[in-house]
């Protein structure tokens, strides 16, 4: 049986990328994977890459050392069939929570060698998830974040294996906007959208878990 990781790099563990990494993975089992997810706000302890440089050793080449909360997620995805991975953007990049496991991911595999670039030799699909507030203009090409997301598809494809990327912009924040004083949203727009469009990008974050492994 083929084994998927889904992380949602969210600290939120119901809402908008949540939910999607958690459609994406329904997907993936429903065409008959295993399929175990993470919430990393939750996990535990652990950090970014600490540049302690043990993944380019001999005896554990390619291997994060690293022995925190994440080190077992980095060893489960080693042996994956496929990646989901989601994060919300904030403040124009990836959360905190994103960039670690990001890091200590990508790092592992890079040699600091001209002849073998990439020490991972078990290349999967990934699937990218972005949540965001800003409207679906700023992740097209030439938009604001379109640049941030081109870099993660193209890191991602070439260390880990060929990425999909999945963006849901102008997404509902919260579910009682009259508790804030937000003058800069359309308050009723963002929650009409929402109630038309969300359940679509539910549909699609499962039907892209289901290609993943096929």
């Amino acid at each position: 049986m083929k084994k998927v990781v889904a992380i949602n790099a969210s600290p939120r563990r119901v809402w908008n990328t949540a939910s999607l990494v958690r459609a994406a993975a329904e997907g993936a089992g429903e065409s008959g994977c295993e399929v175990s997810v993470y919430d990393l706000y939750t996990i535990g302890k652990y950090s970014g890459c600490i540049s302690c440089f043990g993944c380019k050793t001999k005896q554990n080449y390619g291997k994060c050392i690293c022995n925190d909360a994440l080190k077992p997620i980095l060893d489960e995805i080693r042996e994956a069939d496929g990646l989901i991975i989601g994060t919300p953007n904030y403040l124009g990049e990836a959360s905190a929570a994103f960039r670690a496991i990001y890091e200590r991911l990508i790092f592992q595999y890079v040699t600091y060698n001209k002849d073998e670039p990439n020490a991972n030799k078990r290349q999967i699909p990934v699937l990218f998830i972005m949540t965001s507030n800003a409207g679906d203009m700023a992740y097209e090409p030439g938009g604001f974040y379109r640049a941030m997301i081109d870099n993660y598809q193209t890191t991602f494809s070439r260390i880990i294996g060929p990425t999909e990327v999945m963006i849901a912009a102008d997404t509902k924040q919260v579910k009682d906007y009259s508790r804030f004083n937000w003058t800069l949203f359309d308050v009723e727009g963002k929650i009409k959208r929402h109630d038309e469009l969300f359940s679509e990008k539910l549909a699609e974050a499962k039907a892209a878990g289901n290609r993943l492994v096929k």
